[in-house]
This record gives C-alpha cells, structure tokens and sequence, in this order.
C-alpha cells in the first residue's frame, strides 16, 4: 500500500484548529493522490510546493493527516482490505475527470473488503480508557436505552461515557464524555439525584432532561420539572421545564426555549426545525466516523425534517434527493457537501 508523507509536528501546526474550507478540500485530494501513487511519485514536488505556500495548508494537511489515521490499523485486517483501500484512493484522485463514475466506483468495492473498512470503529487511546473504565458507554453511531435502581431511564447518545454510582445518601450520573438523557424515578429514600459533568452539578428535582458535555460548555435542556445548575465555581441557576442554559465552569448563559432536537435523538431522529444546512452536517457528523464537510456555497441553505440518527448514508442521499446539493467523497472517510 502506497503512504503519504508524514507533517512534522511543530508549533505552528496543531490539528485541533480549523483550516478554511478550500484548503481542507485540497489537503484531501492531496492525501488521495499520494496514497495512491505511493512514496517518491512525481507528485510529491508539487505538494511540498502547495504545502509550503501557505499556513493554511499546513494545518488544513494536520488535520487530514490526524483523520486519516484514524483508519490506518486496519492494515492488520487483510491484504484483501488493503487493496480495496489502494482502490478507494485511486478511483478518488481520478474524481477531477468524473465524479459520478468515481463513486459508482467506491459503491462496487463493497464486496472486496471496503465495507469492513468503512464500518470498522476506531477510537483514540485516551478515549478507549475512558470508554472501558465507565458503567457505560457506546460507540459513534450507538445509543443506549438503560434502567437504573430506582427506575430511573437513561438513554445514552452517540460516543458517550457515563459512570452511575448510587449509595445511601445520594443518587449519582458522572457524565465523562457525550449526551444523555434522564428519566429519573421516584426514590422511596427521597435521595438526591445529580448529574455532574466536568463544568458543574445538576440537581434534578423530579425531572425529564437532557445533558450534553463539550470540551468548552455543559449544555442542559430541561423538559419536565425543575434542575438546578451548580458550575464549579459555585454560580447557580435554576432551569425550568421548557428551558435550557449552556454552562461554564465559572458562567451561565441565559435561558433559552428547550430546543425539541436535544430530545429527539433518543428516539432515532435527528430534528431539523429551520436549521442550516451546516447545523445540520455538524449534528449528523457526531453519528459517523470520519470527517463530514459543507461547501461555505450552500452552508446557509435552511433545511426542514426529520432524519435517521442510525442511518448517516441515507441522510445524505435524502438531502442530494432534495436539495441543490450533491455528495462528493475525496477519501473514503472524507465527504464533503457541495452544489449540485
């Protein structure tokens, strides 16, 4: 299998920031050109030009490079799958002279090993310790529906990881990483029930809601009863059914109507309600692996319905059913949206 050239990891190149949306386009076609042709092709020059040529370029290739990765231990799989994943690369960087017969193309490489590839799950190593040590977790593209002691119901999201832990004076969730859901039950004990996220303690008082943790903010969407939000510093808030706050360790944010989408993902649906396209891409990329992008030309186009949280490929062939779009794959973990 042919490799591409490894970024030196400098100061100045970090894969955690967004490069523009041209430059991650070309940095792909780039990492598909080059995986197919293999080391010390022709190529090489006028990538280590376009490379150098820009700040952009290099961070745009980072990223490439730290998504790409992802799906490079499957080399462990297979000669079979290795050809099938040379194949990908190849009939993508010829997708300049046809992108309908390319993809008709990766479609037919099904059978020879490029399904198990694409399916194949991969997690980083930190994320794979964290997901091992929790009471429970699910992969990207999973969800879970669990009862706890007290009858309370849990329904995990997509790529989440939760610890519960219950003793006699209280009732306790560790959300690490992810969505959730709660349900909580009645308690004979009348102990209290809190949900804790790297930001903060909700208390639920008799409630329905959802819990969302990032990197940056824990976001809460209440939609029955009454939580009260403690952050770590110590503010607090409390949030009312039909409201949510997004939270920081030391801030608040002003309440908001309970967006009905931060519900609808327990029963399958991703809920678009007058959103834009982008909004739309963003929530669907948390359901599959790989990197899923929008041409900045048909970002802002507001999008209506209900979509399968199960099913992203068929998201996708829905929205190229029913809008000026069409769906490009650079790589095959690598989508972009674009006009049609």
């Amino acid at each position: 299998m042919g490799s591409t050239p490894r970024l030196p990891v400098t100061d100045d190149v970090e894969t955690n920031v967004g490069a523009d949306f041209e430059s991650l386009e070309q940095a792909a076609t780039w990492y598909a050109a080059l995986h197919a042709e293999g080391e010390g092709g022709p190529q090489h020059k006028a990538w280590g030009e376009w490379l150098a040529a820009s700040p952009q370029h290099r961070r745009a290739w980072a990223h490439v490079e730290s998504v790409s990765r992802r799906f490079e231990p499957l080399r462990a799989h297979g000669e079979g799958e290795r050809e099938a994943a040379v194949a990908a690369a190849r009939v993508a960087a010829k997708q300049a002279a046809g992108r309908r017969r390319a993809l008709a193309c990766l479609a037919a490489l099904g059978g020879t090993g490029l399904t198990a590839w694409l399916t194949w799950q991969f997690t980083p190593m930190s994320d794979l310790v964290m997901a091992w040590r929790a009471d429970y977790h699910t992969r990207v593209g999973e969800q879970r529906d669990v009862v706890l002691a007290d009858g309370t119901r849990v329904w995990i999201n997509t790529d989440s990881a939760l610890d519960v832990e219950y003793d006699d004076t209280r009732r306790l969730l560790t959300l690490k990483a992810g969505e959730i859901l709660v349900d909580t039950g009645a308690d004979p004990r009348a102990r209290p029930f809190y949900v804790d996220t790297r930001h903060g303690r909700m208390q639920a008082l008799g409630t329905r809601f959802t819990v969302r943790q990032t990197a940056s903010f824990t976001e809460l969407a209440v939609f029955e009863g009454l939580v009260e939000i403690r952050t770590r510093s110590g503010m607090t808030e409390r949030v009312s059914a039909g409201k949510q706050r997004s939270f920081t360790g030391d801030t608040i944010s002003s309440a908001a109507a309970a967006d009905p989408a931060r519900e609808a993902w327990s029963r399958g649906v991703i809920l678009a309600d007058d959103i834009s396209l982008a909004a739309l891409i963003n929530e669907l990329g948390r359901y599959q692996r790989g990197h899923i992008g929008v041409d900045p030309r048909v970002a802002n186009i507001r999008v209506v319905g209900r979509f399968p949280t199960g099913n992203p490929e068929q998201v996708l062939a829905m929205l190229a059913r029913d809008l000026p779009v069409s769906i490009r794959r650079t790589l095959p973990w690598w989508t972009t949206v674009e006009p049609r």
